[in-house]
């Protein structure tokens, strides 16, 4: 299936023109032609399938055939990560998790945190094309960093509020714990975990400590694994 990122299409739109990126794409990468048939994502959970009428390579022109809304799980996924080091592997997270079927990223900066500063555009740029790799239409949004306790302000109260870490092994782990067909947030932090005074703040704000298993994970495979968790629990 041969997947483009149509951000600004409309259900009720019968024809469309795609960008100059995506024209390109279409027409010098992959040689398509008029009579194509190829689909379209809105990133909002819709599937489009179009016919290529005028194949230019700076504004390929479609002819919208049909469009179809995603089937996906109920539940929301939030997960507020501290950005890593090396930003490569925070970018690797994003992909995996947009793979899994993640709702919303949000940069956490912690006390702990080695990275301060960090810009989103690759963030959301490695979201776009994981969505499109994995066959999905809902893209995940990815927010600006914010620290955690701007973070721990602004967040609504919810059923499931989770904050993993490393201080006492003898939490619940969080498919024992987590609702299904609930929006849920996990707070993943940095490399040396979240400070005492920050769980501290976590709990008093509603958020309930839990595990992710018996090792010690690296925080984009805590990222993942909750992710993954959270997912398995409500196909």
């Amino acid at each position: 299936m041969l997947l483009f990122y149509t951000p600004t299409i409309s259900l009720t739109d019968t024809a469309f023109i795609l960008d100059e990126a995506e024209s390109k794409h279409a027409i010098k990468v992959l040689r398509l032609n008029a009579g194509d048939k190829i689909n379209l994502v809105d990133g909002n959970g819709h599937f489009f399938e179009a016919e290529i009428t005028q194949a230019h390579a700076k504004k390929c022109e479609l002819n919208i055939l049909s469009s179809h809304k995603e089937i996906k799980n109920k539940a929301t996924i939030h997960i507020a990560i501290a950005p890593t080091k090396n930003n490569d592997r925070l970018e690797w997270f994003v992909e995996k998790a947009t793979e899994i079927g993640i709702t919303e990223i949000t940069p956490l900066i912690c006390q702990r945190s080695e990275r301060k500063m960090l810009k989103t555009d690759r963030l959301e740029k490695t979201a776009i094309a994981a969505m499109k790799q994995s066959l999905k239409a809902s893209l995940p949004k990815v927010n600006e960093p914010i620290t955690f306790k701007d973070f721990i302000k602004i967040t609504p109260k919810q059923s499931n509020l989770f904050i993993a870490h490393c201080l006492d092994n003898t939490e619940k782990h969080l498919v024992d714990v987590c609702t299904k067909n609930k929006e849920t947030l996990v707070l993943i932090g940095p490399e040396g975990d979240f400070s005492k005074e920050e769980i501290d703040l976590a709990i008093k704000n509603h958020f309930k400590p839990i595990s992710l298993g018996k090792s010690r994970l690296r925080t984009e495979t805590a990222g993942i694994v909750a992710c993954h968790t959270i997912n398995l629990l409500n196909e």
